[in-house]
């Protein structure tokens, strides 16, 4: 059963920032409320306030409510029009389906001067003769009756038959009150037998609840203990027993005809709560620990798990020599709830709680891996840098880089060899011979063949046909 508390009311505040004091409008429909209060306390300033589909039996806490002009109080346990003196503003009451017996309660509305709407409907007092007349006779200010507009004719002859009609409407609240009083003592009585039954079952089992053995029985034999581990069979083969039992009276106590009735109403409920309560049991019984997802094989082989169901593309960017995972994570999804590890042969991300592993295709480096998270469409994006190879920027050829064959004991003493020797420059001629400066000689361009010039053939002296021009500088 719910209660009206004031983490409820700022629960259904989230449209004025949670701040109740100032609320106009509030909405607690649906809750299982059995008593209206605290209300007029912490919400002053209401004008709307919807309290449909609950338990309430009773109007009250309502009277100061000065600004209030609008209470839906709909499919309640209402029997008694009463305490809205106080709700001067008041327009619009809506009362559908209860149980108002009393129509002559709704003479307490006539302090509200500003009510114009009132609805009745699908209450026991909306099937008495005379119904609409002494309503519309006794409130004058009201413009609108169970949806249907009042006319002055009609009020005018409601008003002439005003005496006739409060007499027959006295009467018949009389009987009802007389009928309402035995169905009062019938629920009453079936309650006390409920209780009564209940406890004698609790009696038969034990003051806790627990069936207790004779301590003096003798232990029992070889064939009993082999019965005994037949045991769980025997009570899964009595399991659906019990269960089709339960069904057979849960179809019984829906087919049963009951009376329409407040006491009916928390009657249903109660049995509701029960069958609620008796299968979160079952639930728990039934329910397994669940063994914890195995991530690496026997054998030390790391398995391929998609526990949270992502979609997700792994694809290998050989312009920059690295391995990119694009994992498509809830976009709303807070980072903190997302937690990467990146080994050599696979990745692991854990999203929620739930585990994500993918083998990879390639060793990669760990330590120089990167995660972020997509702007655009908040995917992870993981890349991871392949073993061997030296990654560069954007644009930017890599280079390959041959990894030495020698294992990582052998390469450590060179390295410890080398820091103790004393590094020093080569001299001894000996050991490194001078080069020959000599022998260094320009090598000669190249020079096309059809570019390169015809060789001039200088004029020998001893030719018979030379002469000697003196203006002629010589050759050099």
């Amino acid at each position: 059963m719910g209660r009206i508390t004031e983490d409820l009311i700022r629960r259904n505040a989230e449209h004025n920032d949670c701040v109740i004091f100032s609320l106009e409008e509030l909405s607690l429909h649906q809750q299982e409320i059995e008593r209206l209060e605290h209300i007029d306390k912490w919400c002053r300033d209401l004008k709307i306030l919807y309290l449909q589909n609950n338990l309430i039996g009773k109007i009250e806490n309502v009277s100061k409510l000065k600004k209030l002009e609008y209470l839906n109080l709909a499919l309640n346990n209402i029997e008694k029009i009463e305490n809205l003196e106080g709700c001067e503003g008041l327009a619009k009451l809506d009362l559908t389906v209860n149980f108002i017996g009393e129509l002559s309660s709704v003479k307490t509305l006539q302090h509200n001067i500003h009510l114009r709407e009132l609805f009745l409907m699908g209450n026991p007092c909306a099937d008495f003769d005379g119904y609409r007349q002494f309503v519309v006779a006794t409130l004058q200010q009201l413009k609108w009756l169970d949806g249907k507009e009042i006319e002055r004719s009609e009020r005018i002859q409601a008003l002439q038959n005003f005496p006739v009609v409060e007499q027959q409407i006295r009467e018949q609240e009389k009987a009802y009150c007389l009928r309402r009083a035995k169905d009062k003592e019938e629920a009453q009585r079936k309650l006390q037998e409920e209780e009564k039954e209940g406890q004698e079952e609790r009696s038969h089992s034990g003051f806790d609840g627990h069936v207790y053995m004779d301590t003096s029985s003798t232990l029992p034999s070889s064939e009993d203990s082999r019965d005994h581990g037949r045991a769980p069979e025997i009570q899964e083969r009595e399991c659906p027993k019990k269960k089709s039992d339960g069904s057979q009276e849960d179809l019984e106590f829906w087919n049963k005809p009951s009376l329409f009735t407040p006491e009916s109403r928390l009657e249903t409920l109660r049995h509701v709560e029960k069958q609620r309560r008796d299968q979160e049991k079952l639930s728990e019984k039934k329910k397994k620990v669940k063994a914890p997802r195995r991530l690496i094989a026997e054998d030390g082989r790391a398995l391929n798990v998609n526990e949270p169901k992502l979609d997700f593309s792994l694809k290998d960017d050989e312009k920059r020599h690295q391995i990119v995972l694009d994992l498509a994570v809830y976009r709303y999804m807070d980072t903190s709830l997302i937690d990467v590890d990146v080994q050599p042969t696979y990745v692991r991300v854990m999203v929620k709680g739930k585990p994500f592993q993918l083998v990879l295709p390639a060793e990669v480096k760990p330590d120089s891996s990167s995660a972020a998270r997509s702007q655009t469409t908040g995917h992870l994006v993981i890349c991871m840098p392949k073993v061997g190879e030296v990654i560069t920027g954007c644009g930017q050829t890599s280079k390959h880089v041959k990894s030495p064959r020698v294992s990582t004991d052998s390469s450590r003493e060179q390295t410890e060899k080398r820091g103790k020797q004393v590094e020093r420059l080569e001299v001894d001629p000996n050991k490194r011979s001078f080069p020959d400066v000599a022998n260094i000689i320009q090598e000669k361009k190249h020079v096309p063949r059809r570019v390169r010039a015809e060789p001039k053939i200088a004029p020998n002296e001893e030719d018979p046909g030379f002469e000697d021009n003196p203006e002629v500088p010589p050759l050099i």
